[in-house]
């Protein structure tokens, strides 16, 4: 927790410094509920043609066995590239750090011979750290509405602790480890 704090902090620390702040946006990722998760960001532009952005998100999905509990911390930078338009509206390209952290429950039959088919719940803690690069294009709607279109690849790698007695093979991470796809539809108001 304290590696997010000092993150945000940071974070927050460049947007206010930036002398030429233009815009804050405040976004919501669509796409997210699909995946028991809440998604949030905060865009803020430093120049004609950059931005930084904080995404915050919780989850309470489930990949296989696996339950995840936990959340994660985004921050990207946003470099605009049309030369008619400028931040934060269009295509741009943004290199992102991500920290997640999870807590991981999984039941499985367990066919040793003292428990002979009993259902068993296996725990752990689980946290990353990644990156990736992300496309997409951005609108602004009559100066205040926001369309945020994204995808990309990013990796991200991390530590399984398991508890009481479970093996970090009972655990399985998906998308949450190794080599992913990001991507969303958010949604936004500019102030």
């Amino acid at each position: 927790m304290k590696k997010v704090l000092v993150m945000a902090a940071a974070f927050f620390a460049m947007t206010m410094g930036a002398a030429q702040a233009q815009s804050n946006i405040v976004k919501v990722n669509v796409l997210s509920p699909v995946v028991s998760t809440g998604s949030f960001f905060y865009e803020r532009t430093i120049a004609d043609d950059k931005s930084l952005q904080l995404g915050l998100f919780y989850t309470g999905f489930s990949i296989g066995e696996t339950k995840f509990s936990g959340f994660g911390v985004t921050p990207e930078f946003r470099k605009y590239l049309s030369s008619s338009k400028q931040a934060p509206e269009g295509f741009y390209l943004a290199p992102f750090l991500r920290y997640q952290s999870f807590n991981l429950k999984s039941e499985y039959s367990d066919w040793s011979s003292e428990n002979e088919g009993e259902t068993t719940t296996a725990e752990a803690s689980y946290n990353t750290i990644g990156g990736g690069l992300l496309i997409g294009k951005q609108w602004v709607f009559a100066d205040r509405i926001v369309l945020d279109t994204f995808f990309g690849p990013n990796y991200n790698h991390g530590n399984i602790k398991a508890k009481d007695g479970s093996t970090e093979e009972q655990f399985e991470t998906g998308a949450f480890g190794g080599f992913g796809i990001r991507t969303g539809i958010a949604l936004g108001l500019k102030f």
